[in-house]
């Protein structure tokens, strides 16, 4: 039975966001969702920054085959090896993660097509979540959260960021931007990076080779690394006995940076003031995990990368970098 309420007549009624007969696309947004965004919000906001191209988001997965046989430019969570076979004219994958080892890198190099990450979205979102963290645990707010479910009126020590000292474990987009913002509160800021004789945007830079050493001198310790064969297990018992006692643990790296054991009876015996976990190991952590009873302890499940931004940064990437691909410039955040 037709609807009473829709005009048959009208062409847009039916319509999905692609049309298999429309030229060949310039960019095709894949059919995938991240933070709760479809991918169709992604595609409007490319349409809007690239007025001239063909952007196209299919609506079934047969669109998607058909579409991608002709497409210069893919964009999206991944393409496997199948997919990139039958991918005839494609030039360009924009990945819309940061990290890309989740794609066979090699299958792109194998047929000639370039790859770029999405570097530098998370910046202003993780920033921010990481010096609230600091504030929050700084200023006590979890306990004071706690007194008011009580209806307690109890007053609590509490510690200034101001002339404090963070380390910031990785050096990256994230780890720039975190050292940037503590900058504007006063905060002197010690770096971890795999080569520090580049420097970087904070007071003192350090090899993972003195990472004790930074750790030591801090205050307060960030993670923003990638887990790697030498940030696997990184913060371990010995290096929370490096961290002062009043010290706070962020953690928005991977949770295998941290050994979650040693964490717990750090944080268990008031070794370190608090920890912030965005990531935890295991992920997701299980409800009756130890980590969820401990007082000192805010747990965010992963949601610093969350932000309502989040297409907006692609798009801005992408947008430039078809620009790049169509005058054979370098193209922004290439990896392959």
């Amino acid at each position: 039975m037709s609807d009473p309420d829709v005009d048959s007549s009208d062409p847009d009624v039916g319509a999905s966001d692609s049309d298999v007969d429309s030229p060949d696309p310039d960019v095709l947004v894949l059919r995938q969702k991240l933070h709760g965004q479809d991918g169709a919000d992604y595609a409007a906001i490319l349409r809007e920054r690239l007025p001239d191209r063909n952007i196209v988001h299919p609506a079934t997965p047969d669109e998607q085959r058909e579409y991608l046989r002709t497409a210069r430019v893919a964009t999206g969570f991944e393409l496997d090896r199948d997919q990139l076979a039958a991918a005839e004219n494609l030039e360009l994958f924009a990945g819309v993660y940061a990290g890309t080892g989740h794609l066979d890198l090699e299958a792109f190099e194998d047929h000639g097509v370039a790859v770029t990450n999405a570097s530098g979205v998370h910046v202003p979102n993780i920033s921010e979540h990481v010096i609230g963290s600091l504030i929050a645990h700084a200023r006590q707010f979890p306990r004071a959260w706690d007194n008011k479910q009580r209806g307690a009126w109890q007053t609590h020590p509490v510690l200034e960021l101001q002339g404090s000292t963070v380390a910031i474990v990785g050096l990256g987009a994230i780890g720039t931007g975190i050292a940037r913002r503590l900058d504007a509160f006063g905060v002197e800021t010690l770096g971890v990076r795999y080569t520090p004789e580049k420097g970087g945007p904070t007071d003192e830079v350090y090899g993972f080779d003195d990472v004790h050493a930074a750790v030591a001198a801090a205050d307060h310790v960030v993670l923003a690394c990638p887990l790697t064969e030498t940030t696997a297990g990184l913060v371990d018992a010995e290096l929370l006995t490096s961290m002062p006692t009043h010290g706070i643990l962020v953690n928005i790296a991977r949770g295998g940076v941290v050994e979650t054991d040693a964490l717990l009876e750090a944080l268990r015996h008031d070794e370190i003031r608090a920890a912030a976990l965005d990531v935890t190991d295991p992920e997701p952590l299980p409800n009756d995990h130890p980590l969820w009873d401990l007082d000192n302890v805010t747990i965010t499940a992963h949601n610093a990368g969350n932000t309502p931004n989040y297409f907006d940064r692609c798009a801005e990437i992408l947008a430039g970098n078809v620009e790049r691909l169509a005058s054979g410039a370098e193209l922004e955040n290439r990896v392959v």
